[in-house]
């Protein structure tokens, strides 16, 4: 198989994240042609794309106003995560910082029905606390042109809180109070009283998302695992607060989106990793499912009401073998039609490989699912070493989606094994909660089980690699387990998670606690199970890449193992980039750190 260079693979784009103009007639999107992402732009029936936004910084997510030709985007600096909130008038390019409070996070809740007002959640109050603001897009009274209003604190509140939809009519807010990445609450909240009812009373953990607010307001479509162990697609009546459940109790249902007329409500079902779409007409009947190609589909954004064509799904999808594009599909039984051409920077498709899925099991029997990417081979000549790749979270799936440094990998000769280790997300909530606090070095043992499980198959070289919280998880492994791994990649890891829950950003600690065990209680088995305080184990060569502006995972995790691994006399290499956060955006960064990291690997573990 012909080889390529990996900054090739680096330069393959992808485009996300779709909304319509208000007449239907322009889909925006995001994707990183540039190096860094930025809004886009094309025509409904295809065509050749404009670039709306020209910052140097990445633009996160985007929409368009329901009634004029605006976009509301969010943007940070440096991968800092202060996000603040822009509006660009596609008329006359101009745009302006609504939020203008650059010390301050701001998440957004999106415009309201009638384009007027814009909600969000936001810490400007104490830099800790998320309250919700309601903001005019223009003063009131005034006509186009004019400056936007002031920001208006609609809801001051503790924790962690996020705008999760516009009510039918404008006059309230369905927001969601999170206590964990596994529960959460939502609340209506009234506009003009300030009254929050609470709408989904529970006992233990439970998720709500995916809102979607009927026409007339008097139910809701969502996703919950009140009532069972997975995601279900819900239809909440908001007068008595009861469930009515439209999918089975056997996989996650993630997004879900109802079309502005109430016509059709299209969700994902996530079926070991791969997207299932279903769709229903608005009374919840059960319609004919959307064939679309196998792999990964989310981000659906139906047209408007106002658009000129019949009603279109548009949606993001990716697959194992085939890099993000935006997607369209006529309702309810048109085919499915790519409407961007990311490129693949000239590497055919028919290169890239896709996974296997298995499943091993681990020491206490749990069968752990795995995608298994592998190279051709000659013949029956030796299995080819093996990089095994663990996803961050761990509130979090392995999905069989387009990696381009695991194609780089199986390219040049890896194989590359990609588990989702028990605390994963995506196979109940009894499995998501096996890894919780005391757990979690048996999340850490099926790490251990799967490299002795490739080894049994004849991969006699292991590696492991991970972001995040799979940072974490190398550097466990490489401390519990040192006899299993020739190399570690630990990029944006936790060392210390002490250190790591003191530091990280005010507002998560809580939210991690949960999962990762309490500081008041539970400092001493924190400690125990940190990395830093077994370094010396560590005999397998590591690098370590970090961003220095990154506010999840603090800077001080990267500095302190590998000052420790080189006292101990330890093979470590070291990566900090000044302009990143918690993880590479930045194509120039990208460029020097991927090859950088396949040299390594090169070098220690030899495909």
């Amino acid at each position: 198989m012909r080889s390529y260079e990996f900054s090739r693979y680096l330069k393959i784009r992808g485009a996300y994240g779709a909304s319509y103009s208000p007449d239907g007639r322009r889909v925006a999107f995001l994707t990183s042609i540039t190096g860094v992402p930025q809004l886009w732009e094309v025509p409904v029936e295809g065509g050749w794309p404009e670039q709306l936004t020209f910052h140097d910084e990445r633009v996160a997510g985007a929409e368009y106003s329901p009634v004029r030709d605006e976009v509301l985007y969010s943007i940070d600096v440096g991968g800092n995560e202060r996000m603040q909130l822009h509006l660009l008038d596609r008329r006359t390019g101009l745009e302006c910082d609504l939020t203008q409070a650059p010390e301050a996070i701001h998440y957004s809740g999106g415009f309201s029905r009638d384009g007027e007002r814009v909600a969000y959640a936001a810490t400007r109050r104490n830099g800790t606390d998320f309250d919700i603001y309601v903001q005019e897009v223009r003063e009131s009274g005034k006509g186009e042109g004019a400056e936007p209003g002031e920001p208006r604190l609609v809801w001051e509140t503790e924790g962690y809180h996020s705008v999760a939809a516009w009510g039918h009519d404008g006059s309230y807010l369905i927001v969601s109070h999170h206590t964990s990445n596994l529960d959460n609450d939502l609340y209506r909240l009234d506009l003009a009283t300030g009254e929050a009812r609470h709408l989904t009373p529970h006992n233990g953990d439970a998720r709500f998302g995916a809102v979607n607010v009927a026409p007339d307001g008097s139910y809701a479509y969502l996703t919950t695992d009140r009532d069972g162990e997975f995601l279900r697609l819900a239809k909440l009546d908001l007068a008595t607060l009861e469930f009515d459940y439209l999918t089975p109790d056997d996989w996650d249902v993630e997004g879900v989106e109802l079309s502005p007329d109430g016509r059709y409500l299209v969700a994902s079902r996530n079926v070991d990793g791969y997207s299932k779409l279903v769709l229903f007409g608005g009374s919840g009947r059960r319609m004919p499912d959307l064939r679309v190609p196998e792999g990964v589909v989310g981000g659906f954004e139906f047209s408007p009401e106002a658009s000129v064509y019949p009603t279109k799904l548009a949606f993001t999808h990716v697959g194992p073998d085939s890099n993000p594009d935006v997607w369209t599909v006529e309702l309810p039984e048109g085919e499915p039609r790519r409407l961007t051409r990311s490129t693949t920077a000239g590497i055919p498709r028919s290169t890239f490989v896709k996974p296997r899925l298995v499943r091993y099991r681990s020491f206490d029997g749990l069968e752990v699912p795995a995608y298994l990417y592998e190279p051709q081979r000659a013949g029956e000549g030796p299995r080819p070493p093996v990089v095994v790749d663990v996803h961050g979270g761990p509130e979090a799936q392995e999905r069989p989606d387009f990696n381009p440094v695991t194609q780089y990998l199986v390219n040049r000769g890896y194989a590359v094994f990609a588990p989702n280790v028990r605390g994963s997300t995506g196979y109940g909530k009894a499995y998501t909660h096996l890894d919780d606090v005391e757990k979690r070095p048996d999340s850490v043992r099926d790490l251990a089980e799967a490299a002795r499980w490739l080894k049994e198959r004849g991969h006699e070289r292991v590696a492991v690699m991970g972001g995040s919280y799979g940072g974490f998880m190398v550097l466990a492994a490489l401390t519990e387990h040192p006899d299993l791994f020739e190399a570690g990649v630990d990029i944006v890891g936790i060392a210390n998670m002490v250190t790591f829950l003191e530091n990280t950003g005010s507002y998560r600690r809580a939210l991690r606690e949960s999962e990762y065990g309490s500081l008041e209680r539970d400092r001493e088995f924190l400690r125990s199970i940190s990395p830093i305080h077994k370094a010396e184990r560590i005999t397998a060569p590591l690098m370590v890449v970090h961003g220095k502006n990154d506010p999840r995972v603090p800077v001080g995790e990267a500095e302190q193992i590998v000052e420790r691994v080189k006292a101990n006399g330890g093979t470590v290499e070291y990566l900090l980039y000044e302009d990143e956060g918690h993880g590479l955006a930045k194509l120039k960064n990208r460029l020097d750190a991927y090859p950088k990291i396949a040299a390594f690997l090169d070098r220690h573990l030899g495909a």
